[in-house]
């Protein structure tokens, strides 16, 4: 039986995050691949790489707030300029650790976000929001 999410965008900076989130993925068997990008920059440099022989649009994006180069809200601001074949075709979640509650309002107000977590991604998380996106 195929994997309900052909392919999960894990925009984040902490390698150890990465490593953990990446590790859900593949254990709970919903995802056939992931792409990581350590920053806002480098995800939508993948994001329009559309040509690139690796490149796999994303299914769902899971994305930090606080990165170097490029922080998820300036992400944000540019990832919806994108085309919509250039987006993700079902969820972009921020997943961070931050509690702020304006960072999450405003997280919600551009319109473009599905939900705001907190890190850890779990395997609950992912399942939920397959029952949620892919059903």
């Amino acid at each position: 039986m195929p994997s309900p999410i052909h392919c999960i965008l894990l925009i984040d900076d902490d390698p150890d995050d990465n490593f953990l989130h990446q590790i859900v993925i593949r254990d709970s068997g919903l995802c056939e691949q992931i792409r990581v990008s350590e920053n806002g920059i480098q995800a939508l440099n993948y994001l329009t790489g559309v040509h690139h022989p690796g490149y796999i649009r994303p299914d769902i994006i899971l994305l930090d707030i606080n990165m170097p180069g490029m922080n998820g809200f300036e992400f944000l601001g540019e990832y919806d300029k994108l085309p919509k074949e250039q987006k993700a075709k079902v969820v972009l979640m921020m997943l961070t650790t931050s509690l702020n509650p304006d960072d999450h309002k405003r997280a919600m107000s551009y319109g473009i976000v599905d939900s705001f977590k907190s890190k850890p991604l779990t395997r609950k998380l992912l399942e939920d929001v397959v029952n949620t996106h892919f059903q």
